[in-house]
């Protein structure tokens, strides 16, 4: 056999191999990694401290994954640190607001995320919809990040009272990720080997006491996803205000899921779970993003977070990430 045929083949065979029996594993732990840990990367994120801060959404929004139309062109930050997902659409309020009592020290400026129309603009769906608010990563680094710089990130999310909460069961809000991965795919019949983008997240779910027949409502976390690719419910929110929320990737393709109430810094004891996320080994870490969800009935609001702080990180690896010249504000 051709050796670089033998090569192409073998490397085949160990990801299908990988594939099938990862849904079954349990993580072993072996790679840990506390999101916040490494060198903070400036060219991304953002602290909100900025008083000049400003988004420009470029109304009307996106709606690609209903209608197959992307209303360009998008919204995005004055910053340029942040961008509307066309596929879903921008929230209806990203605003710079004064930062909620108990939050980061010297933190005076943070972001709301909000919406009322989450679907097609002027079309109700009268079922959950969501937006997209989007980190420039790729685009602020000169590429994705491959997980042997051991990427990490991290966020502050205020969480109102629950009172404030739209009544609705489901998912409310999400912080999640883009990475990506090599498989085998099939397109038109075609079965061919190619990068597959995946989305790992934690969701803020909300049921209210008149859905449960409890006497109070409840919140929880939700994880995306476990190896088998299942979401699956994960520590509850005893208390609202603000909570800390992160996830590390590391060289072994695992995706490690953490979160915490309150704003001080994440520990190991913080962490919620490591998985291989639908069976995938991860390979490079492309951006991280919130999600916004409503019932799109162009009568109801979103619920109002905030968040802040929302950082990456990274551990030195093989291939070195470019630093910045700018500086923090804080």
């Amino acid at each position: 056999m051709h050796v670089p045929h033998f090569r192409a083949t073998l490397r085949a065979l160990t990801l299908f191999v990988f594939t099938a029996i990862a849904p079954c594993m349990v993580s072993t732990g072996a790679e840990e990694l506390v999101p916040g840990t490494g060198t903070k990367l400036t060219q991304v994120g953002d602290d909100f401290e900025d008083d000049t801060w400003e988004y420009f959404p470029n109304l009307p929004k996106s709606s690609e994954n209903i209608d197959e139309v992307q209303r360009l062109p998008a919204g995005i930050a004055k910053n340029r640190r942040w961008y509307e997902g066309v596929m879903r659409g921008t929230p209806d309020v990203v605003k710079r607001v004064a930062t909620p009592e108990g939050g980061l020290e010297g933190s005076q400026g943070s972001l709301m995320l909000r919406s009322l129309h989450t679907g097609i603009p002027g079309r109700p769906s009268y079922s959950m919809q969501q937006d997209d608010y989007i980190a420039d990563v790729s685009d602020r680094l000169g590429g994705a990040v491959p997980v042997s710089q051991r990427p990490n990130v991290v966020v502050r999310v205020f969480l109102p009272p629950l009172a404030q909460w739209e009544r609705r069961s489901g998912a409310h809000f999400a912080f999640r990720t883009a990475v990506d991965t090599q498989t085998w795919k099939r397109e038109d019949g075609r079965r061919y080997f190619g990068r597959e983008i995946y989305y790992p997240g934690l969701f803020v779910e909300f049921q209210p006491k008149e859905a449960t027949g409890l006497k109070y409502d409840t919140a929880f976390l939700r994880v995306r996803a476990a190896n088998n690719g299942g979401d699956y419910k994960g520590p509850q929110i005893t208390t609202t205000g603000w909570w800390t929320m992160g996830m590390s990737f590391t060289a072994d393709g695992q995706v490690h899921f953490y979160a915490k109430a309150g704003i001080e810094d994440l520990t190991a004891e913080d962490k919620i779970a490591s998985h291989y996320p639908y069976g995938y080994r991860c390979e490079r870490f492309k951006t991280f993003f919130f999600n916004v969800c409503n019932s799109d009935n162009g009568r109801t609001w979103s619920t109002p977070f905030i968040i802040d702080d929302a950082t990456m990180y990274f551990v030195e690896g093989p291939k070195m990430v470019r630093q910045p010249t700018e500086t923090k504000t804080r």
